[in-house]
């Protein structure tokens, strides 16, 4: 499958008022990308625009709340009005409530589901028609490593994310099915300093964080542009993401003791946070209309992320690797 490279590329991104979206807006148009990029968030999306206006790039925005199906489709047909076609769509949208099973209300649990799984979907459908035309491109879909396996808290969000995976599945074997060279990805971040965790939804007396060790926005949208011209099925964002993933397909139970151990304190701050704190689940809130979020002394560097991206160096590595080994079992022999 080959993609255009990203200065000839029309992107749309959603989601993108803040955290990763609006990173991965700002590093498309650093690439000559252009762009029509769409939040709930009007004042998100101007600020943006004119970002990205000073660093030379071209972007036209879309206010849309991506569980109304006719708004997402407005952002697909802006990209057709502007550019004359759409070659990639990155979905970031999404919401998050910290709070146990038992206290989420149902009305909690749907509109999660409506933002993070159905805002998906219809991101899918309106970008689809317009890929298949084209012939090309590709549908990269911000997940979680959670889309893998669920943290305390996370109920919906953990549905939601598992709902993506399952959907993603299927439409990408449909699509080799019909032999339409379009590159379906599911971008799953581990825990990334963005202001969702100012935006979320509490119920637990605090504010709360990602379960460290947490990444920067940098290293996701990082990711998102190597895979628009790096066909990529799934790709895990932070080695905490990737240490956790195979723990899961090793043993369960045994992520299960582990989370036990941490999984409920460490997603805890100790500022306090009331359950009627201004949040984003259902209206968007103002001020946070920013890349990083509060976490940024206590980020790292993903050097599995890095390397993936990078899969000369990779692979450089582990053929030096396996030829000193081959050196050394036969100077042992």
């Amino acid at each position: 499958m080959q993609l255009k490279p990203i200065n000839q590329q029309v992107v749309a991104v959603v989601g993108a008022s803040s955290g990763i979206g609006r990173k991965t807006a700002l590093e498309f148009a650093k690439r000559g990308a252009s762009l029509v990029v769409s939040a709930r968030s009007q004042p998100g999306l101007e600020s943006l625009v004119d970002e990205i206006s000073q660093i030379g790039g071209k972007a036209v925005a879309v206010t849309a709340d991506v569980s109304e199906f006719e708004q997402v489709k407005a952002i697909a047909d802006r990209a057709i009005q502007i550019y004359g076609r759409l070659d990639t769509w990155v979905h970031c949208a999404a919401v998050n409530l910290y709070a146990t099973f038992e206290q989420t209300t149902p009305e909690e649990f749907k509109r999660i589901i409506d933002v993070n799984l159905i805002g998906q979907v219809h991101g899918a459908m309106a970008a689809l028609p317009h890929l298949k035309r084209e012939g090309r491109g590709s549908l990269i879909h911000v997940s979680s490593v959670e889309a893998k396996r669920s943290l305390p808290f996370h109920s919906a969000y953990a549905a939601s994310k598992h709902g993506i995976d399952g959907f993603l599945e299927a439409l990408r074997i449909e699509l080799i099915h019909e032999k339409l060279p379009i590159n379906v990805t599911n971008v799953m971040p581990a825990s990334i300093n963005t202001p969702l965790f100012n935006k979320s939804r509490t119920k637990l007396g605090v504010k709360p964080q990602g379960l460290p060790p947490i990444y920067e926005p940098q290293a996701v949208a990082d990711t998102i542009v190597y895979v628009a011209e790096h066909p990529t099925r799934d790709i895990i964002v932070g080695d905490a993401g990737q240490v956790m993933n195979f723990i899961q397909r090793l043993s369960p139970r045994l992520m299960d003791t582990l989370l036990l151990q941490a999984g409920f304190k460490l997603q805890k701050t100790t500022e306090p946070k009331p359950e009627d704190a201004p949040d984003n689940l259902f209206e968007p809130i103002s001020n946070f209309d920013h890349v990083e979020g509060d976490f940024s002394k206590k980020t790292q560097p993903s050097i599995s992320t890095w390397l993936e991206t990078h899969p000369r160096i990779k692979w450089g590595i582990v053929f030096t690797l396996g030829v000193a080994v081959l050196a050394s079992y036969a100077g042992n022999t």
